[in-house]
């Protein structure tokens, strides 16, 4: 092979391996438009970076050559990017694990195609300059069996870690030691100056405690915890949204299942499926009257649904269009008295409807990048709305004029919720941060830090005293408002919210379940319970069905967050007991299942 070959090979390399980075930290992603919608897994993305780096090979040959016939492959590739447009017709990426929402046009289309084409001239080159008999899409062909070997790679180096891992903290031996030993120490630093730099971002009023790790003694009595009490089955897909009726007695979820589900959230019994939603339903609310329903979907449109009899209503229209926005819609809401519909998309603005007739009654522009939450606070005087482009806007519910721009976010604003009383917003960003604002000055009063990935989900309790988190990180924190110190962390994941008495918190759980919390009175000596409760896959956050793979990677998360060296308060150390007791009993039970296979 020629200099140049391996050149060109390790372009190539080098966009293959982006792709498989993209794909580790994105998720599951999709595409959706006039033809329905389909999964991206990691193949395609992994195929799509050897496809880039081809095609910055070839740019690099056009330029370093000067040959036109680069810009010839390019143009036919955007002419058959185009082609593909007028075919297909607007489409849109999404990737819900990141919050991640945007519609893609006829130019990037273009753009997308002239890539392909550049791409077609360096694999031509390529195979010219290495004197290998075989077209670019034998090459092609060839390049995707390699990226399915490097998945199967991949999946036996996680599995390896894993087990280096879960060795390291079953062992009755010191951890330091077993650490120095597998030589993860650099790991360990990494994340200390990591979190070093997230407190960096906490900015109390002065009179404010500064926010840390709170360190309980074994004997500090706990007034009350939580403990999940039962977990939700239905939903073939994740759970993306709940809502409680202000009676406290019906749940409402929307799963990426396209169904939205009722249940007795008393007796955790199903009670009801709304089908209509052509895609993943993003979003759901309870009108204050606990009559109607409204959902928002990836498939661009808003429909609304009557609890009582339990039957569609209608689908809300932007004028002659077919849909209610041009972008996925990510959050609905209703206005306290229940006469509007607010909601916030992808398209990057937000849109009043009238609940009753489901006609369009204004659109409020100003975000540069997609909605994902909007809210109206109780007094309904303010709209406070979050988006993709780091910022906060309020809005005056009378006058539909801004009043803010709250600017302190390091990523996206995912979720947004106002205290009973109207004084105080909370804002949850891709940045694992949270922060507490005076909803009436614009003033930042606090940042609270503590998750590890982006802050998916936040919820207030009816009394003002407790915030809960769900992050990206697969743990959901509870933090006392007053005082901005951290309660307790549960192992669950977004959404969360409270019942209206405060007595019992819902989130979402691992895959298409939903956990329900309640408050549980703690004894005078420490509880392990109350730091990471439930059942050994409740505390591990996966499900009681799922295989060793998924258990062992579970497990290897937890315990980077947890380890005391990374964080060395009291509860994070009882939370490495429990987490370490839970897996044991993982352990346990797959060795007895081993047995007995083994006896028959």
């Amino acid at each position: 092979m020629t200099q140049n070959s391996k050149t060109g090979a390790v372009f190539i390399a080098g966009g293959t391996i982006a792709g498989a980075g993209v794909s580790a930290t994105v998720g599951g992603m999709g595409l959706a438009g006039g033809f329905g919608a389909v999964g991206i897994g990691i193949t395609p993305v992994v195929g799509a970076g050897a496809v880039v780096g081809a095609a910055a090979y070839g740019a690099f040959k056009a330029i370093a050559e000067g040959d036109v016939a680069a810009f010839a492959t390019m143009g036919i590739g955007a002419v058959g990017g185009a082609g593909v447009y007028s075919v297909v017709g607007g489409m849109g990426l999404v990737a819900p694990k990141v919050g991640l929402a945007f519609g893609i046009g006829a130019v990037p289309m273009v753009g997308i195609g002239a890539v392909v084409g550049l791409a077609a001239y360096g694999i031509a080159k390529l195979l010219d300059e290495s004197g290998i008999s075989e077209t670019p899409a034998e090459l092609f062909e060839r390049m995707e069996e390699k990226v399915l070997q490097m998945d199967a790679y991949s999946e036996a180096v996680m599995e390896l870690e894993a087990w280096m891992e879960l060795d390291l903290f079953l062992s009755g031996e010191n951890f330091n030691q077993k650490f120095t030993a597998l030589e993860v120490e650099n790991e360990l630093q990494a994340l200390k100056v990591k979190l070093k730099k997230k407190s960096e971002f906490v900015t109390p009023k002065p009179s404010t405690p500064n926010i840390e790790p709170e360190i309980i003694s074994l004997t500090t009595q706990l007034p009350e915890s939580w403990r999940c009490v039962r977990t939700l089955k239905g939903h073939i897909a994740a759970v993306n949204a709940i809502a409680i009726s202000p009676d406290g007695i019906t749940l409402v979820s929307g799963s990426d299942d396209r169904q939205v589900y009722l249940w007795n959230l008393k007796t955790g019994k199903w009670l009801y499926t709304f089908s209509g939603q052509a895609e993943a339903v993003l979003s759901v609310a309870i009108s204050p009257d606990g009559q109607q329903i409204a959902s928002g979907s990836v498939d661009r449109k808003i429909s609304s649904w009557q609890m009582d009899p339990k039957k569609f209503l209608h689908t809300l229209f932007y004028l002659n269009s077919p849909y209610s926005h041009n972008g996925f819609v990510n959050s609905v809401a209703y206005s306290p008295d229940g006469a509007i519909i607010v909601s916030g998309a992808a398209d990057k603005t937000i849109r009043i409807w009238g609940r009753y007739t489901g006609t369009i009654k204004l659109t409020l522009n100003g975000h540069s990048d997609a909605v994902l939450s909007v809210t109206i606070s109780p007094d309904g005087k303010i709209l406070a709305s979050g988006s993709t482009d780091q910022t906060i806007r309020l809005w005056d519910v009378k006058t539909w004029q801004q009043r803010y721009i709250f600017t302190k976010h390091l990523g996206a604003v995912n979720t947004l919720a106002i205290s009973l009383n109207s004084q105080t917003l909370i804002s949850g960003s891709t940045d694992a941060t949270i922060k507490l604002w005076n909803l009436q000055t614009g003033e930042l009063l606090s940042t609270l830090v503590g998750h590890s990935g982006a802050v998916l989900s936040v919820a207030i309790s009816p009394d003002g005293k407790t915030l809960a988190s769900a992050s990206r990180d697969g743990i959901i924190k509870l933090w006392n408002l007053h005082t901005r110190k951290l309660l307790q962390s549960l192992s669950g994941c977004s959404p969360v919210a409270f019942s209206p008495d405060g007595k019992t918190l819902l989130s979402g759980g691992n895959g298409a379940s939903i956990k329900i919390w309640s408050q549980v009175q703690s004894f005078n000596k420490f509880n392990l319970d109350s730091v990471l409760s439930g059942e050994w896959w409740e505390v591990l956050g996966v499900e009681q069905s799922d295989n060793a793979n998924v258990v062992k990677l579970a497990y290897r998360r937890l315990a980077r967050q947890y380890h005391p060296d990374v964080n060395s308060s009291a509860k994070a150390i009882a939370s490495m007991q429990a987490i370490n007791q839970a897996y044991k009993e993982f352990q346990d039970q797959l060795n007895a299942h081993k047995y007995i296979n083994f006896d028959k």
